[in-house]
């Protein structure tokens, strides 16, 4: 009877040793920010700005919509399961997380908002505060459960995923004049975002978060909606909307190298997330990466309101966001920068 305690408790000690070996320095996925990482949780939001109906979610389990926005896992699900986390990150609004989930991340991203004070009260979304709120309650929720020693060791070890600034600028800049009403130039509405993220993740730092990977904005200047307003789906990228956000991303890429050695900081890692660069490498090469169409939504767009019949072929699954395919293809490089900054 006692070699057999013994067997079942080194099968344990084997399996809990080989899942931390596998996840690394990694025990945690916390994702922050827009529709890029929201995994559900505008599906308890008073707001238009909804995943939740078809065709989203049609290549997901079942078939089913669940509050991502496009056809199947997003990104934040993506660099769960390359950092050997798990395959599917949960949103922290819905009805119950399990214990597990709350170990190992959750999601508080929504789709539509920015750190622009504007951005999230204009589409009725969570703002910036709402999500460091909802991010104290998880450490709540996660100290009951695992304790206040692991809880912390938990946080400060995970990866703090954050996407911001696609929205403020897709958005708040250029959708909206509320930005020129502020008398805000390209350069100085990009200072401010920066500003604005930077807080951001220190508000995160201040509850023990440690490990930081700041994503750069997409080029918004190649979204299906882009072309749109050009005239058309036409063969060029906006240029100018393209430029604004190479401007962001190199003021946030600039930070990610210098915020770590600030007193506010202490102790903390960045890593710059370069979603501009990789997924205009699959635009300008899609070919090459399987896809045959990189200037169309494969649904929901105004010529397009029925889906295509494969979204694998399509870099862009809706008017703004790449399919799933996409963000696998570009995870691949962007996983393992992740995991060389932070490590």
């Amino acid at each position: 009877m006692c070699s057999k305690i013994t067997l079942v408790l080194a099968l344990f000690s084997i399996y809990f040793l080989s899942t931390d070996a596998a996840n690394g320095s990694f025990p945690a996925l916390l994702a922050f920010g827009d529709s890029i990482l929201d995994t559900g949780n505008n599906n308890f939001l008073l707001t238009l700005m909804k995943g939740n109906v078809w065709p989203y979610g049609r290549s997901f389990n079942m078939r089913m919509p669940t509050g991502r926005f496009g056809n199947g896992r997003v990104f934040s699900d993506i660099v769960a399961e390359g950092l050997g986390i798990k395959k599917i990150l949960p949103a922290y609004r819905k009805l119950f997380v399990s214990p597990s989930d709350l170990r190992t991340g959750v999601c508080f991203a929504s789709g539509g908002a920015g750190v622009d004070p504007v951005t999230s009260k204009l589409l009725r979304v969570l703002t910036p505060r709402d999500q460091v709120n909802d991010f104290k309650g998880y450490i709540r929720k996660l100290k009951a459960t695992a304790g206040p020693s692991k809880a912390k060791e938990i946080v400060a070890n995970a990866v703090i995923l954050v996407s911001q600034g696609n929205n403020d600028i897709g958005i708040s800049y250029f959708g909206t004049p509320s930005a020129t009403f502020r008398g805000l130039t390209p350069a100085r509405y990009t200072t401010k975002l920066a500003g604005w993220n930077k807080q951001f993740m220190k508000e995160l730092y201040d509850q023990g978060a440690r490990k930081f990977a700041v994503m750069g904005v997409i080029p918004l200047g190649c979204l299906p909606m882009s072309r749109i307003f050009l005239g058309g789906f036409v063969i060029w990228c906006n240029f100018f909307a393209n430029r604004v956000a190479e401007q962001y991303n190199g003021k946030l890429r600039s930070g990610t190298k210098t915020w770590g050695r600030e007193s506010g900081f202490s102790g903390a890692k960045f890593v710059y997330v370069d979603m501009f660069n990789t997924l205009m490498d699959v635009i300008k090469n899609h070919r090459r990466y399987g896809f045959t169409n990189e200037k169309n939504g494969c649904c929901c767009m105004i010529t397009a309101i029925v889906p295509c019949p494969n979204p694998d072929k399509y870099v862009f699954y809706d008017f703004v966001h790449p399919s799933e395919k996409a963000y696998k293809t570009i995870s691949k490089k962007l996983v393992q920068d992740i995991k060389n900054g932070l490590a």
